[in-house]
């Protein structure tokens, strides 16, 4: 499913129009981008939580040559599901 068919979805879900389904899942999205990147993490109960984690620097591979390449530290954003998305998806 791509964006404009889930917007469609969504739109038909909440009677919205399409226009305002997009602004609100435009809104939804740049909040959770917007919260995180200021450290903050968002629980959600029974859907899951989002938050920020630190990698630590690592050594990898090049898979063309095999020398050994500096990875930096850096902060990704990850989900992670609560118990109901989980036994949804389940079946």
């Amino acid at each position: 499913m791509n964006k404009s068919e889930f917007i469609k979805k969504l739109a038909e879900k909440t009677g919205f129009t399409q226009k305002d389904a997009e602004k609100f899942f435009n809104a939804n999205n740049e909040t959770i981008m917007e919260t995180l990147s200021e450290g903050e993490k968002i629980q959600v109960v029974g859907f899951g939580s989002y938050e920020v984690r630190e990698r630590k620097a690592r050594e990898g591979r090049d898979p063309r040559t095999g020398a050994a390449v500096s990875i930096p530290a850096k902060k990704v954003p990850v989900f992670k599901p609560g118990k109901l998305f989980r036994e949804r998806v389940e079946g």
